[in-house]
Formats: C-alpha cells, structure tokens, sequence
C-alpha cells in the first residue's frame, strides 16, 4: 500500500495491527477500538475495505505497514492527537490484561518514532 493514509484510517491501522501483533484478538480489544472510532468519526463509517488491506498484510510486513501508518498519522496530526492515540494504543495492549513481548515492541516504536515520554500521557 503507497497511498497516504488519512489520519482516522492511520489511526485506525495501527491500533487494529497492535490487536493482531500477539496473534489473538480479544474482545476487549475491539471495544477499545470501536471507542477510538467513536472519537474520530461522529458518523457511521464502513470500514470494511479498510478491514480487508488490514487482514492481506503478512504478520511479517506488519511493522512495516505500521510504520507507514505512524508518518502518515504524524504528518497530519499534532500532538495532543498523537498522545491520544498512544493512550489508545496502551489502553488496546492493557484491555486483555497482559502486554505481549510484540504488543512492547510496536508500542515502543510509537514512543521513539513519535519522541513521546510515557509520563507525559
């Protein structure tokens, strides 16, 4: 995928690519999720399509895939946005109550890829 995400969909790319990181996705997930949804878009919105170039990528492209959705997220979003994804995304790999060794790791990514400091959330 080359095309620039919008920042919504971004959003929405990284969060459901941190669910599927420890390969199972928890109910509790989806809720955190459809929360964030529910912030970005005061409509209804069919994310079906968005769904589907999700569940095509190779869990061994998904860090690549996520790092393109952070810059596209960054390149139209300030910071206060960028924080309030990053507590989406903690609030996403804490829901099911253990934070996974890959969930870490893409979480991480956001922190240093987004010169973000955990106690400033």
């Amino acid at each position: 995928m080359t095309n620039k995400l919008s920042k919504p969909i971004a959003g929405y790319h990284l969060l459901m690519i941190l669910s599927a990181v420890d390969n199972k996705f928890q109910v509790q997930e989806d809720l955190v999720i459809r929360d964030w949804l529910l912030a970005q878009f005061p409509f209804k919105v069919n994310l079906d399509k968005e769904l589907e170039v999700i569940s095509t990528i190779n869990p061994a492209d998904f860090m690549q895939h996520f790092n393109k959705a952070m810059d596209d997220f960054y390149m139209d979003s300030d910071e206060q946005e960028r924080k309030q994804l990053v507590s989406f995304a903690i609030k996403l790999a804490k829901s099911d109550r253990i934070i996974t060794k890959e969930e870490n790791l893409f979480l991480n990514e956001l922190f240093e890829k987004w010169d973000l400091v955990s106690d400033t959330l």
